[in-house]
């Protein structure tokens, strides 16, 4: 079973000075799944994709990728390790093309690999590879979306984690970030994943794991957690009270 664990938080402890948001955190994540993070605001669900991501340093614990500890280390050394990291919000430099934007995405493979591999991942995004000469903030939401995806598959990441992909996007730009997901998840990259749109995450993930204060609270299949009639209030703060009903995925 070892073999097909991805990533692996181990009582990993987080936050921000003295006040810590990850508590004592464990969870296994399959390899070449979907695992949704849910939970309410302030549970803890970006701080796990900033701290496996090196932004934010573990104050105990232990963060594996493949069974090799990651816990503190640089994100040079994550990229390099395959790990790729598309953040909340828009991250562009807006006043450069759609290309140059590309290029900045790839500036650690190197220019000759970087100008290589564009070709590959505009292949997934046809309305962005129309647009490849346009200032960056000229694209509309969607579009820029897809264009910090494309950025983050210039690695060819093992591991994508992303947060809150569908915000600002219109319904039928989100049913495409999410076939590209699944999609990509098909092709083997494990995928950690942050949405508010909750009822849509779970139909294209694997796994979803439900945390509250910084703990997992409920870690069950995404098509057993879609067909609870609780799901609203799992989401809205009331997983623990759902806990003895879980069984928890080992």
């Amino acid at each position: 079973m070892a073999k097909d664990i991805c990533i692996e938080f181990d009582d990993v402890v987080a936050g921000y000075k003295d006040f810590m948001i990850l508590n004592n955190l464990s969870f296994k994540v399959r390899r070449g799944s979907i695992t949704l993070l849910l939970g309410p605001n302030g549970a803890g669900k970006s701080t796990v994709l900033k701290t496996l991501f090196g932004l934010l340093k573990p104050r105990q614990g232990r963060i594996l990728l493949d069974g090799e500890s990651v816990a503190g280390a640089s994100q040079k050394a994550l990229l390099d390790k395959g790990i790729a990291f598309v953040p909340q919000g828009r991250n562009l430099f807006g006043q450069l093309t759609v290309y140059q934007n590309l290029e900045l995405g790839g500036i650690t493979l190197g220019m000759k690999t970087t100008h290589a591999r564009i070709p590959e991942v505009l292949e997934f995004f046809p309305r962005v590879k129309e647009r490849i000469h346009s200032q960056a903030s000229a694209l509309s939401g969607g579009e820029q979306k897809q264009l910090e995806i494309g950025r983050a598959l210039l690695l060819r990441p093992k591991v994508l984690l992303i947060d809150e992909p569908s915000i600002g996007l219109s319904p039928l730009v989100v049913q495409d970030v999410f076939r590209l997901l699944r999609k990509l998840a098909a092709q083997g990259t494990t995928i950690l994943m942050v949405e508010q749109n909750v009822k849509s995450a779970l139909k294209i993930s694997d796994d979803a794991i439900a945390l509250e204060s910084g703990r997992v609270v409920l870690h069950k299949p995404a098509s057993d957690l879609l067909a609870d009639p609780n799901i609203e209030r799992l989401f809205l703060g009331g997983a623990a009270a759902a806990q003895p009903a879980a069984d928890a995925v080992s």
